[in-house]
């Protein structure tokens, strides 16, 4: 696993200045570039977060992106039933089924959402997956590409997914620029590493 962290952590560097994370299965964020702070605190401030290191939990919970993100209800939708389709052909286990649960416990996350017949659209069979963000009276257009790594010798490296952000359009591009440009940088020359820059829950 040496090599395959040298690897990721090269993967998310030379990512920035947009975001991209490594998570398991679970979404579980164990690695980050400097970028997603930066992004992400933007919006909310990441440090005063008290909830786990969990990609999904921070687009779910009122008080993390839920409010920024348009469409919520619709991105919502489209992300647990990933969370659903990830478990075909596998055993649904108890994180899952733990993570499913906490889920569904937020705010208007309607239960209904777990059926695949349910808020189904075009963007459910897209190959990337569209998101976008409200700032200040902007619209910030992103779609999230997500990779795992290739060929696993072990377990754990087959359970890691990549996932990178990019700006949908050039208007998007542009104004991300901006925001990055004014977002504070976190101090810790580590950035890449998760530990420096993702709360712990």
């Amino acid at each position: 696993m040496q090599y395959v962290n040298k690897a990721l952590e090269r993967t998310l560097r030379h990512h920035n200045p947009y975001p991209a994370v490594v998570m398991d299965r679970y979404w579980n964020v164990f690695m980050a570039n400097q970028s997603s702070l930066q992004f992400f605190n933007c919006f909310i401030d990441m440090e005063a977060r008290k909830g786990p290191r969990n990609l999904l939990h921070l687009m779910f919970d009122p008080e993390g992106m839920r409010p920024f993100i348009i469409g919520w209800e619709r991105v919502a939708r489209s992300l647990l039933q990933r969370v659903l389709r990830e478990s075909v052909g596998r055993l649904m286990d108890d994180a899952t089924r733990a993570l499913v649960a906490t889920l569904l416990a937020y705010p208007e996350v309607e239960t209904e959402w777990q059926k695949p017949a349910v808020g189904m659209d075009a963007n459910d069979t897209l190959p990337v997956i569209p998101l976008s963000f409200a700032k200040d009276g902007l619209i910030l257009n992103y779609f999230s590409m997500v990779s795992t790594v290739g060929t696993p010798q072990t377990i754990a490296a087959q359970e890691l997914r990549v996932e990178c952000m990019f700006p949908a359009d050039d208007v998007t591009e542009h104004h991300h620029d901006l925001l990055m440009a004014s977002a504070p940088k976190p101090s810790d020359p580590r950035s890449h590493r998760s530990h420096s820059i993702w709360p712990r829950g």
